[in-house]
C-alpha cells in the first residue's frame, strides 16, 4: 500500500545528454534539489546522436558528481521524455537556461510537452551568471586541446577526461 506522503511526493526530472555534466548543471540540479522532494537526473540515449562519451560512463560521472545530495538519484532512458517522467512519476520536468537561444528552443520544446502530457510542468531554471558560457560542447574542445576545464566540470570529470581518457587519447 502507498502511503499519503509517497503519492504526494514531488518528484522532478532533469533530463539531458550532460556529454559531461559540467558545474552549471549542477548548479541548476543543486537548485532544483532544494525545490522537489526528489530529483532524477537521467541521462537521454539518443541512437542518432554520436555522443563524446558512452551513457554508462555519463551515468557514472553523474553520480561521482551528486554522491553528496541525498534526495537526487541518477538513471538513463532512451524514448520520449514524458513517457520515461510518467515511468518514474515525475510531475516536473527541469530545464536549464543560459542564453536566449536556449529559452527559444526549450519553450518549443516546453509547449509540445504540454500538449502531449498536460500533467507535467516544465520549470525553467536559468544558470547563474559564473556559469552562463559554459556547455559540454566547449569542455570536451579545451579538454582535448589539453586546457584546463577544473573551472567548468566537477573534479571526477576533470580527472576523467584529462587524466584517464587523456593517456588513451595520446
Amino acid at each position: 500500500m502507498i502511503n499519503n506522503t509517497e503519492v504526494n511526493k514531488k518528484i522532478a526530472l532533469y533530463p539531458g545528454s550532460f556529454d559531461p555534466i559540467t558545474n552549471g548543471h549542477l548548479d541548476v540540479l543543486e537548485r532544483a534539489s532544494r525545490m522537489f522532494d526528489s530529483v532524477v537526473i537521467a541521462v537521454l540515449n539518443h541512437p542518432l546522436k554520436k555522443p563524446f562519451l558512452d551513457v554508462q560512463t555519463r551515468v557514472e560521472l553523474i553520480k561521482g558528481a551528486v554522491c553528496n545530495m541525498k534526495n537526487v538519484s541518477v538513471d538513463s532512458f532512451s524514448g520520449l521524455t514524458v513517457e520515461y517522467a510518467r515511468q518514474i512519476g515525475a510531475k516536473f520536468l527541469i530545464r536549464g537556461l543560459r542564453t536566449i537561444t536556449d529559452f527559444e528552443y526549450e519553450v518549443q520544446l516546453c509547449q509540445t510537452n504540454q500538449v502531449i502530457a498536460p500533467e507535467i510542468d516544465t520549470v525553467f531554471l536559468s544558470t547563474r551568471p559564473e556559469h552562463n558560457f559554459i556547455s559540454s560542447s566547449i569542455v570536451k574542445e579545451l579538454s582535448n586541446h589539453k586546457t584546463d576545464i577544473s573551472k567548468f566540470v566537477p573534479k571526477n570529470v576533470v580527472k576523467y577526461l584529462q587524466d584517464d581518457i587523456g593517456k588513451v587519447i595520446n
